[in-house]
């Protein structure tokens, strides 16, 4: 298992009032090994922790990241835009040239570790044969600017390690993270605004249906915080798959919400997809909806083993604390997570 180590850290988390920032700042702040965290967020939220001081940053503005760098002991950079999915420049702006801008200011501060959110959109289409582990391709799905910015950094990345092998570098490539404070967020990112938290509820959704491929892995932010913070306050490196048990797909989700499932042709399914963002109906785009049919199912061994960590809730109970979330309009007082009930 991977030692905290004795002496006292110093940590920089960039994005970090959004889905995973929230609780990666929330268990630092906790643990007696830390002296101090700094958030950079584009905008400060109203809430404070012990330890914790905030900073307004936005990569896509000339600042000097390695003067707020400088004396830390690791950076964990977790800034990400979903959207504005419609235009992927400014996506590529913020997640690729943003990305670099914090690789580069990690090397110029001379901050050892630098552990970075990659993601399972990061991976190349897999198989249904076995689950993949770290050394699976990284090349994503080009047609997709989540997947395709994830990938694109992960070979960012693969020349930094090289030109600097004297920081410790991190791939976290976490499964779809879940918790009912970014319930609205990821309703507003995924769903649209004005999906109406209440429709997901049980009794009003009779019918799953049952896609072919469409079978993902999701994760508790909490959970994946607690890997972020074993791997900024011990000695690991490299990457690793973040995902708990079990895969949801078409039966698990009917079980959860006691529906039938009713089998549905791909094509039909991105149909309609395509047809609800042609009329900006919804803010996911169809070529997200084909990246997702093509994900691999992760091996998170490696996370077992030389991070020592585990998952401590199932994806279905981290699924279900998210819906519940969606539907009661949760959220925090940051403003990514900001709640909102519709409906």
């Amino acid at each position: 298992m991977a030692g905290h180590g004795s002496s006292s850290k110093k940590i920089v988390v960039t994005g970090a009032t959004g889905n995973v920032g929230t609780s990666v700042v929330r268990l630092l702040s906790e643990d007696p090994s830390v002296e101090s965290v700094l958030g950079l967020a584009r905008r400060i939220p109203d809430w404070s922790l012990p330890g914790t001081t905030w900073q307004g940053v936005d990569l896509d503005e000339d600042i000097d990241l390695a003067g707020l760098f400088r004396g830390a002991d690791a950076v964990i950079h977790l800034a990400w835009k979903f959207q504005p999915a419609r235009e992927p420049a400014v996506t590529w702006r913020t997640n690729v040239l943003g990305s670099v801008k914090v690789f580069r200011a990690v090397a110029e501060a001379g901050v050892p570790a630098l552990i970075h959110a990659s993601s399972v959109g990061a991976y190349s289409p897999g198989t249904e044969e076995r689950a993949v582990d770290e050394s699976w391709p990284t090349h994503g799905w080009p047609e997709a600017a989540y997947t395709r910015e994830k990938a694109y950094v992960e070979r960012v990345l693969d020349i930094f390690e090289r030109d600097h092998p004297g920081i410790r570098v991190v791939r976290m490539r976490p499964a779809f993270l879940f918790k009912r404070e970014s319930a609205s967020e990821q309703r507003r990112i995924f769903g649209g605004r004005f999906l109406p938290g209440p429709l997901l509820r049980p009794e009003l959704l009779p019918i799953v249906p049952d896609i072919p491929g469409l079978r993902f892995q999701a994760l508790h932010t909490d959970d994946a915080a607690r890997a972020y913070l074993l791997a900024a306050l011990g000695k690991a490196r490299g990457p690793f798959n973040l995902a708990a048990d079990p895969p949801l797909d078409a039966a698990v989700l009917g079980e959860l919400f006691h529906s039938r499932t009713v089998r549905v042709p791909s094509t039909v399914a991105r149909s309609g997809l395509a047809a609800a963002w042609g009329l900006h109906l919804v803010p996911a785009s169809p070529n997200l909806f084909d990246a997702v049919l093509r994900l691999p199912l992760m091996d998170c061994e490696r996370a077992h083993s030389e991070l020592g960590w585990a998952p401590r809730h199932t994806a279905v109970e981290a699924l279900e604390e998210m819906l519940a979330g969606v539907r009661h309009g949760a959220g925090a007082d940051t403003a990514p997570l900001a709640g909102r009930a519709v409906g």
